[in-house]
């Protein structure tokens, strides 16, 4: 009975939670002549072909998977920097420098909007240079994504046998070149997650972006400012492309750690897989 009642009420959250961007998937493809949002006018591409040919639309592509791949390359490398270094702290010191890498995670995001736009506006004002844009744009993305980098990339880190970069070393490998060949390879699984994940969370971005874009149009935007408007079927196709992104995106984000998971249990119990 209570098995029964969890599978229930998990159903009834999954179509809490799916049925609206279901019903937005199929509308996205209805060929009503009349541009209704409600009249099923049989199966037509003619929307995403009309969202293709906006340029405006295109451009706001163009800006949000740029600063998505600008601000989750710098985020990946300032991250794993500061994963390293939060990993060689003592634990008093580590305690203190995670909490204060987690607060931006639990922090709203309206403060952190608000407070990012107040300071690149403060910065322009004390030492000169252009307004909000594609700059700060960026600066913000690579700020809100490196706290979950950083949490990719801990835990290969704690796994990583200390001895390996030792004895390395021992060999008479420079510390740098043992990085490379030893440390790297071991952490590059969490690395390339904590990437995707801020890739994700980059294109994503709305909040923040509103408020520290200034000029600069992103896709989660430019999807606002037509609902302040006359809805068109064409936000349906658009959103649905969004909503197909992300999905491909947290897959391989799933996929990776699932896999991750089952070589780890492998190289842990060699007996299982000899069996």
């Amino acid at each position: 009975m209570k098995k029964t009642g969890a599978r229930i009420y998990t159903f009834l959250i999954f179509l809490f939670l799916y049925a609206p961007i279901l019903v937005l998937i199929v509308f996205s493809f209805n060929g009503s002549e009349t541009a209704s949002r409600t009249v099923w006018g049989g199966f037509s591409l003619r929307w995403y072909q009309k969202l293709f040919e906006d340029r405006l639309i295109l451009e706001a592509l163009r800006n949000t998977l740029f600063i998505a791949a600008v601000s989750a390359a710098a985020s990946t490398v300032l991250g794993t920097m500061a994963a390293i270094g939060i990993n060689s702290l003592k634990r008093l010191p580590r305690r203190i420098m995670m909490n204060i890498t987690n607060f931006p995670m639990v922090n709203p995001e309206i403060v952190t909007g608000v407070s990012l736009m107040l300071l690149f506006v403060s910065a322009v004002r004390l030492f000169g240079g252009r307004s909000l844009g594609m700059g700060s744009l960026v600066a913000a993305h690579i700020t809100f994504c490196l706290p979950y980098v950083i949490l990719s990339v801990l835990p290969k880190l704690r796994q990583l046998d200390p001895n390996l970069y030792e004895a390395a070393q021992d060999l008479g490998c420079p510390p740098i070149k043992a990085f490379f060949k030893v440390v790297l390879p071991e952490i590059m699984p969490g690395i390339v997650t904590g990437m995707i994940m801020a890739f994700t969370l980059s294109i994503d971005d709305f909040v923040i972006s509103y408020f520290t874009s200034g000029t600069t149009q992103t896709l989660p935007i430019y999807i606002y400012s037509m609902t302040r408007k006359r809805i068109s079927p064409e936000i349906n196709a658009l959103s649905t492309v969004l909503f197909a992104v992300i999905m491909v995106l947290l897959i391989v984000i799933n996929v990776r750690s699932f896999q991750d998971r089952g070589g780890r249990q492998k190289a842990e119990h060699p007996e299982i897989v000899q069996k």
